[in-house]
């Protein structure tokens, strides 16, 4: 399970403006093994964390190349789910280092999304040149993938911006922080980024989560209502800030947990220009 907000702005008016303002959290049990953040692929070219879970190895949750490929994923929330239905992370590390465009990609996935427990991934070509485009799919919701306008949008466990409390709550930090983006220093956006991310304010009562996760979700409501998502054993183990400005500049912070203990976290920053 997880969260991400956006702002999405293919051709921004102002130079000091971004075309891409994204927070991620990514929900996951403590102990599940993982990789921070760092770049991998044939020529060193691909950046995200890497699931190391068994039968597993090689998936991610979000990530981004040097070509300006970008994907991100979250689960969607069911009372069950099939365990030997193949590894959701695979979609996003297969998009990374596919020669599909991304509609064609997602379309591609459309096809095949049954093989899966219930997602949700969004796929972006970034090119400084011919413009950026992204697309959303869910496995829930239309066969056809979505072209996204520019704007503000908010995904968490359900499809894109269905208007969960945590999310709206959490939609409406991120647009308040984002909207001094260009007056602030590119750190201290981060900083704020990440302090909206790790808010653990629950948003209760919440009709709509009970009602798609059922009982599932009952016995840790509470804690699952809040953006920032703090349970015995599972809750936000990552958080993720990527901004890109105009002029193609990538800023990649990952904060990232420890040792499955909720005090140690690992902050790593990546800085990279995506091709003209």
């Amino acid at each position: 399970m997880c969260i991400i907000f956006f702002k999405f702005d293919p051709r921004p008016v102002s130079k000091n403006a971004y075309r891409l303002i994204l927070a991620a959290n990514r929900d996951e049990t403590y102990l599940r093994p993982s990789r921070p953040a760092e770049f991998w692929g044939s020529n060193n070219e691909i950046l995200s964390g890497l699931d190391m879970e068994a039968g597993k190895e090689g998936g991610t949750w979000l990530g981004i190349s040097k070509r300006g490929r970008f994907a991100a994923l979250t689960n969607y929330l069911l009372p069950k789910i099939d365990k030997s239905a193949k590894g959701r992370g695979s979609l996003v590390a297969n998009f990374l280092t596919s020669e599909l465009d991304s509609y064609s990609y997602l379309k591609t996935v459309a096809t095949e999304g049954h093989l899966y427990n219930g997602f949700n991934l969004i796929a972006a070509d970034l090119s400084s040149s011919k413009g950026d485009v992204m697309y959303y799919y869910g496995t829930k919701g239309d066969q056809e993938p979505l072209a996204l306008k520019p704007g503000t949008y908010g995904l968490s466990c359900s499809l894109l911006d269905t208007p969960w409390k945590k999310l709206e709550y959490g939609k409406n930090l991120f647009t308040t922080a984002i909207n001094q983006s260009q007056t602030m220093a590119k750190e201290d956006l981060v900083k704020e980024l990440i302090k909206v991310m790790n808010n653990e304010e629950p948003q209760l009562p919440d009709p709509s989560i009970l009602d798609q996760g059922k009982e599932f979700i009952r016995p840790i409501m509470e804690k699952y209502s809040a953006v920032c998502v703090r349970a015995p054993g599972y809750g936000t183990r990552t958080n993720t800030i990527v901004l890109i400005d105009t002029l193609g500049h990538v800023v990649f912070t990952e904060r990232t947990m420890l040792n499955a203990d909720i005090t140690q976290w690992k902050t790593s920053n990546f800085q990279f220009k995506l091709p003209q």
